[in-house]
């Protein structure tokens, strides 16, 4: 009896497969996957109050120099020179604060982002899980769709932030 490589291939593919399947496979630990509600976390670290008023203090101030030069912009080709070099100096003004009020913020957000980083790490270690989420982000995502109550660590998290 003659066999061609036609009648060969699917008897190849099948053999293949039969023999693939008696190779032994690495057993791997499943994935513990978590939540934390990282704004919440935020919020509790003490140092949240201070970037809070220094952000409360920003806005108030950004916003009422914001509104003056839109007042000159509204005016367009009909605003003087006075007003046109006005709005300059309003922009260079709201320009510099902006920059003050976000370098006085950066070491606060960034010993906060630390701590909380380290408080999530911890958490997760703590409880044996090896992948944390942003509660928030994965369900404005949609990235999750649902997750059992029991994988939320925000309550760990926010043990492990506390001294």
């Amino acid at each position: 009896m003659k066999m061609n490589a036609k009648a060969l291939a699917p008897l190849a593919v099948v053999a293949a497969f039969g023999l693939g399947t008696l190779a032994p496979h690495a057993q791997t630990t499943p994935q513990k996957i978590g939540f934390v509600d990282v704004q919440r976390v935020l919020a509790a670290h003490p140092n949240d109050k201070d970037i809070q008023t220094i952000q409360q203090r920003a806005n108030t101030e950004l916003t009422a120099l914001e509104k003056q030069i839109q007042t000159i912009d509204a005016k367009g080709a009909q605003a003087t020179a006075a007003e046109k070099q006005n709005r300059t100096t309003r922009v260079s003004t709201l320009q510099a604060k902006a920059k003050s009020y976000q370098d006085q913020m950066k070491p606060k957000t960034d010993a906060v982002e630390k701590a909380v980083d380290a408080a999530v790490n911890t958490a997760a270690r703590a409880n044996g899980y090896s992948i944390i989420m942003d509660r928030g982000v994965a369900a404005r995502s949609g990235l999750v769709v649902y997750a059992d109550n029991t994988t939320d660590l925000t309550d760990a998290t926010l043990k492990a932030l506390k001294p």
